[in-house]
């Protein structure tokens, strides 16, 4: 029997592989590690990921451990191990389709992940006299870049009657990229106002079921 565990609270980038997972039905055991208060400097997590960041996937496999570290790395091995690979959920169904989701995830850490915590942090999460809307301000300039990109890609998308980043259905490249865009809702709208084809995607995005599922979760 495989062991799977996810660790990471729902509210940080563990959410990329708990969303994969309900996405997939796995069955898996949930340890909420929170990043704050020292948690993953603990002896006991840094056996686990010398890194000392959270998600980290792991599980016994065929009497073999195996440790995934990385956010995306972990999505990306749930939905390789565990999907179909028949197009039938989000499980990449031929090598254009794990093409698509290898450079979607890649692109979205490289270029918008950075920015979009920013806007998160400035814009809502840290507290508000600690917030500087200047860093808020230079994050959403920067972002207009990829952003750019994403839209034109989705407009052709729509253009021939596919409506996600690698076709008709929701794969993990749009849960990898969406996952991360997320963060930057905490823009204005008028600065959303410019990406409506990628606002109406992500919102699709984050609507699913599974997405909910996985907030849930502490």
């Amino acid at each position: 029997m495989n062991q799977l565990r996810i660790y990471g609270i729902s509210a940080s980038r563990a959410i990329r592989p708990l969303w994969t997972a309900c996405e997939l039905g796995i069955n898996f055991d949930h340890s909420p590690q929170h990043y704050r208060g020292g948690a993953t400097r603990s002896a006991e997590f840094l056996a686990i990921n010398p890194n000392g960041h959270i998600p980290v996937v792991t599980e016994v496999r065929d009497g073999k451990s195996i440790t995934v570290w990385e956010s995306m790395a972990c999505a990306l091995y749930l939905a390789d191990t565990y999907g179909k690979a028949d197009g039938t959920d989000i499980s990449p169904a031929s090598p254009a389709e794990k093409a698509d989701a290898l450079r979607w995830a890649f692109w979205v850490v490289t270029e918008v992940e950075k920015d979009a915590l920013s806007v998160l942090m400035h814009r809502l999460a840290m507290p508000e006299e600690e917030r500087r809307t200047e860093i808020a301000e230079a994050a959403e300039k920067r972002l207009k870049i990829p952003l750019t990109i994403l839209e034109q890609h989705l407009r052709h998308q729509e253009a021939h009657k596919q409506n996600m980043l690698a076709g008709m259905r929701f794969t993990i490249a749009d849960l990898c990229v969406a996952s991360v865009l997320s963060w930057a809702r905490a823009a204005d709208q008028a600065f959303w106002d410019a990406y409506p084809t990628t606002q109406g995607w992500l919102r699709s995005c984050l609507a699913r079921p599974a997405h909910k599922q996985a907030r849930a979760l502490p």
